[in-house]
């Protein structure tokens, strides 16, 4: 049983409640709490509706630490700061320092916008009005961030509901007063991970199993992930050699699928490679669209080794662009081995890469016959040294279909750019 101070997590809006949007933040925040060595107990996800919230937060100070996202702005839904406040029992004060940096802001859009800054004036009021004993960590436009410790003893931690703006102001959280002194009680846990792709969840576990299992100071998750499989252990203070035998004993039984022993990605790892060979890297995609070059070009840098992609979803457009052969499609049909191995070779020569993958697939629901049903896709890896191929039956959805095509995709460069003939060949 770990004893690491317990933090809650919980991320407030109603339309994630409602399914328009998907949280981030929740994720986010755990992972940063157990990396500095608090136990994240759950992620609660609350609409804004009062009773609601604020039974949820009332809960969350029970913990060690309750950090909270949303609900900071300056409409009537915004009610996170009040309820905290009463859930706490504390006194809501107006930050006189905090309201004129606000107004200063507020005026700065309403000039900008054309509007009386009355329009903004009882906003920014509330914006600046926080628990007593709350100190603003920053502003993401006009909502602050805020710290205190409750009477609890509970370190709550408010922080906007947009991830980009939550995550900016996360640090200098972390740097309050409330949070150092929280967080010297803490020790983070160390961290192994294995990264597999080509084997299944019951596999690794079974694996797992005959490796003594987790437990005496080591916790392992097994998590399937975009047709991969990610093994975390989470290594208490001691338990350190207990690891190295389990993870060690880990990747001797999956070693044919492990591909990573560290957080990088499959569309990191197959940049590095080309980087490390001064390989060009291109795509050539139907089904898929562009996520392939699209999960290659979300890596920083990736401009030192791709040059880019075609995305050819009519039949034409793969014979005008990619120089796939007319009587080649109508022989053996868009989706097949010939065809992708075409089109990988149409996006070396068009795109001067020295190796390219393609995709052609039926993603479905529609296009499907008995012969290419729904989730059929062919891929191909072309490069200097030769070339790697792979047909697919697909489980699941369209979307389903094609993640887990772009992801098959990238791990058959991996597989080339490396030479292996793994399970991704």
């Amino acid at each position: 049983m770990s004893e690491r101070p317990r933090a809650v997590v919980v991320v407030t809006g109603s339309e994630l409640v409602r399914g328009e949007r998907t949280d981030r933040n929740g994720p986010f925040l755990a992972a940063e709490a157990l990396s500095h060595g608090l136990e994240p107990a759950r992620i609660t996800i609350v609409g804004d509706a009062p009773a609601e919230l604020e039974a949820v937060l009332r809960e969350g100070l029970a913990a060690d630490a309750c950090l909270v996202s949303g609900g900071l702005g300056p409409t009537h839904d915004d009610r996170t700061v009040e309820l905290l406040a009463r859930a706490a029992g504390l006194e809501l004060v107006v930050d006189e320092a905090l309201e004129q940096e606000i107004e200063s802001i507020s005026r700065a859009v309403a000039e900008r916008l054309r509007r009386p800054y009355g329009d903004f004036a009882s906003g920014v009021t509330k914006q600046a009005t926080r628990p007593a004993p709350a100190v603003s960590v920053g502003l993401a436009g006009t909502a602050p961030g805020l710290v205190f410790r409750a009477p609890t003893g509970c370190v709550v931690v408010v922080l906007p509901g947009p991830p980009s703006e939550l995550r900016r102001l996360w640090p200098n959280a972390l740097a309050s007063e409330p949070m150092r002194e929280l967080l010297e009680r803490t020790r983070p846990p160390g961290r192994r991970v294995l990264r597999l792709f080509g084997v299944s969840e019951s596999a690794v576990a079974r694996a797992l199993e005959e490796a003594g299992g987790d437990g005496a100071g080591v916790e392992a998750t097994i998590c399937a992930r975009e047709f991969e499989i990610h093994v975390d252990l989470v290594v208490e203070r001691g338990a350190e050699e207990r690891a190295n035998v389990l993870e060690a004993a880990l990747a001797e039984r999956l070693e044919r699928w492990l591909f990573a022993r560290d957080e990088r990605g499959v569309a990191e790892l197959v940049l590095s490679l080309a980087g490390e060979n001064g390989l060009r890297l291109a795509t050539a995609a139907s089904c898929t669209g562009g996520m392939v070059a699209a999960r290659l070009t979300d890596v920083t840098g990736s401009s030192a080794s791709f040059v880019g992609g075609i995305v050819a979803y009519a039949d034409e457009v793969k014979s005008s662009e990619l120089g796939v052969p007319e009587e080649l499609i109508a022989q053996h049909g868009a989706v097949s081995a010939e065809v992708a191995a075409a089109m990988a070779a149409g996006a070396r020569e068009r795109l001067g890469a020295d190796v390219a993958v393609a995709v052609t697939g039926v993603a479905g629901p529609g296009g499907a016959t008995p012969e290419k049903p729904v989730g059929r896709v062919h891929l191909h890896a072309a490069g200097p040294d030769g070339s790697l191929a792979r047909m697919l039956d697909l489980p699941g959805e369209r979307g389903q279909v094609r993640v887990r095509a772009t992801v098959t995709a990238l791990h058959l460069l991996r597989a080339l750019l490396t030479g292996s003939r793994d399970q991704a060949a």
